[in-house]
């Protein structure tokens, strides 16, 4: 591939563009771009700004190498910068200009040059038409194959698309094979320097809410609402929950007949992972004590967003939980920052018998007399 043929790259714009499911000025921009990266190669440095224009009717292109204006009489960069007296004449200091080259051939590496940015090019634009497609898909639930498992994350592919699920995004202890079909939430698409990226998740709170949309339909018709949710991925999901319709249990939904609703979740997230379904409440000590469940609460004093939870002996390593889970969880959930304190309970009075007292209002009424 001594030279770039550039009558015949003009004929396959079209047909790339129709293969690649590209616009026709995505493809002609990606080869203009080869052009300019491959003249760059053979006659300028990788600092030059540079840019293509191929005409597709007559195969001919030409370059542009575009420098700033400097007032010193020698650039001390020529290939950013052109001295004012040797710009074009009416051009000003600070103004940027362009000189035209016109493209004839090129040398063998700078073909190899263009041929890979063409490669290259069209991959990220092809990858990026598919994402604008799957943006309307953020915030879903699609089901896509293990294509690799790395360290750090998991690459998924989707079918048209594909997408990678970090380790802060897979739940806990969970183990991903290769070709084995899962579920994963849509994230987001990130976007930087190397092209955009569909992010996945399996351990967002989003994921949760999701499943429990697919599970109840009453979230669709609005009688029951999702307040909030805390999770950690793997280990334990507590979700607030209420009814807009009086005398409908919002627990008693999102459980299901027999346990059957949150049955399905969990069978999706895994068994290890256990889901605490609790009534929102506006009032902030009734959502705490239904945030701590399953303890039992004795009193809780409220200052500004700090919560103080009085609990017995017997209740108190249930409220923390296993490494302060519960206790942690409850905060999440209800935005306050929760200290549990140990309270002895009250000692309860002894009854008095029937006879006991019927005998002590004897005495008194003897010794009144």
């Amino acid at each position: 591939m001594e030279n770039l043929d550039l009558k015949q790259m003009s004929t396959m714009v079209d047909v790339i563009a129709e293969e690649k499911g590209l616009p026709k000025e995505t493809v002609l921009g990606v080869i203009e771009q080869a052009i300019a990266a491959a003249w760059r190669k053979d006659n300028g440095d990788r600092d030059m700004n540079v840019r293509a224009v191929l005409n597709t009717k007559t195969g001919e292109a030409d370059v542009f190498v575009a420098r700033e204006v400097i007032e010193d009489d020698i650039a001390y960069n020529p290939s950013t910068e052109i001295p004012l007296k040797e710009a074009k004449k009416g051009s000003k200091v600070g103004d940027v200009v362009e000189e035209k080259h016109k493209v004839t051939s090129f040398g063998r590496v700078a073909a190899q040059t263009a041929k890979q940015v063409v490669v290259q090019r069209l991959r990220e634009a092809e990858n990026d038409a598919v994402l604008v497609a799957f943006e309307d898909k953020v915030g879903t639930i699609v089901t896509g194959t293990v294509s690799k498992v790395e360290p750090k994350l998991v690459r998924i592919d989707l079918g048209r698309a594909s997408g990678i699920m970090p380790r802060s995004e897979q739940i806990d202890g969970e183990y991903y094979s290769v070709s084995s079909r899962i579920k994963v939430y849509i994230k987001n698409i990130e976007r930087n320097e190397r092209g955009a990226q569909l992010i996945l998740s399996r351990g967002c709170p989003e994921f949760i809410e999701y499943l429990f949309r697919q599970e109840v339909p009453e979230l669709e018709n609005g009688t029951v609402e999702i307040r909030g949710i805390a999770r950690e991925a793997g280990r334990r999901t507590k979700i607030a929950v209420m009814s807009t319709v009086p005398g409908i249990d919002p627990v008693g939904t999102f459980v299901g007949g027999r346990g059957i609703r949150v049955q399905a979740v969990m069978n999706e997230i895994g068994e290890k992972e256990k889901i605490d379904i609790v009534t929102w409440s506006d009032n902030a000590s009734e959502y705490i004590r239904e945030a701590l469940s399953p303890a039992e609460i004795m009193k809780v004093e409220i200052d500004g967003k700090k919560a103080k939870v009085h609990v017995s002996e017997d209740q108190q390593s249930i409220a923390i939980g296993k490494q302060g889970q519960n206790v942690r969880l409850a905060s999440k959930l209800t935005g306050y920052d929760i200290d549990i304190v140990l309270t002895k309970k009250a000692p309860k009075k002894k009854k008095q018998n029937v006879e006991d007292s019927l005998l002590s209002a004897i005495e008194e009424t003897s010794t009144e007399e």
